[in-house]
């Protein structure tokens, strides 16, 4: 039998009515490396469950310079697996027609091992499987966690909405319109996620600005809001 197969487990005895991925096709084979969360095995285009790294080409921000992040994760993700044989177990299919699965190797979770190394974060509108390791982490500073970044999920809506690249310079604020701020040709208003688990956002000059971890960046204050977060109260 070649190394790399697609193996069929039949439900003799599954229950009706269960979705079709509790039969359990579970998928095996030396992995390809997409990007840091999918990979292709045996032909199949697979997307690691749970998890969610920066895209390819998005980059972190260390003291306003550009870090290559997506491109980290992904090498990270690649040294994780190596040459070794991973089996995947299916747990859904996503928008764009990929398996969405479980994957370890030797018995480890390589989505688990990936967010506990600080290159994805737990995707929780999925599932809440891997938040602790996320916390683990974010307390340890490690992976992307060192430095500023937008949540992969928002970093995608913003090549989507906004594809006009941004220029490196502040933008002037038409008369009548919201300020913009913007800089470096990143969005600086900071979204963060406090401790009592308020969503606030930060404006640059404003009290613990450099001190925030940004878990989502905005240009105007009103995007902020309608993403759900309101302005820091300074005292």
């Amino acid at each position: 039998m070649p190394r790399a197969h697609l193996r069929f487990i039949l439900a003799a005895f599954a229950t009706p009515g269960i979705p079709s991925f509790a039969a359990a096709q579970v998928i095996e084979g030396p992995a390809e490396v997409i990007d840091g969360d999918s990979l292709r095995i045996a032909g199949n285009e697979v997307r690691l469950f749970g998890v969610d790294a920066p895209e390819f080409s998005q980059p972190c921000y260390s003291n306003g310079s550009e870090v290559a992040c997506g491109a980290m994760a992904k090498d990270v993700l690649a040294g994780l697996i190596g040459s070794a044989v991973l089996t995947c177990q299916p747990r859904d299919t996503d928008t764009f027609g990929r398996i969405v699965a479980t994957c370890r190797t030797s018995g480890v979770d390589i989505g688990e091992a990936l967010v506990e190394a600080g290159w994805a974060t737990a995707f929780r509108r999925y599932g809440n499987d891997y938040v602790s390791a996320e916390m683990r982490a974010r307390a340890a500073r490690a992976g992307i966690w060192q430095w500023d970044f937008q949540m992969p999920e928002d970093y995608r809506a913003s090549q989507q909405t906004d594809p006009q690249p941004r220029t490196a310079q502040a933008s002037p604020r038409p008369a009548g319109r919201a300020r913009r701020y913007e800089g470096n040709g990143q969005c600086l208003i900071k979204g963060n996620h406090s401790r009592r688990g308020d969503w606030i956002y930060h404006l640059p000059g404003m009290p613990y600005y450099d001190a925030t971890r940004a878990e989502a960046y905005f240009c105007t204050e009103a995007e902020a809001q309608a993403a759900g977060y309101r302005r820091a109260i300074v005292r």
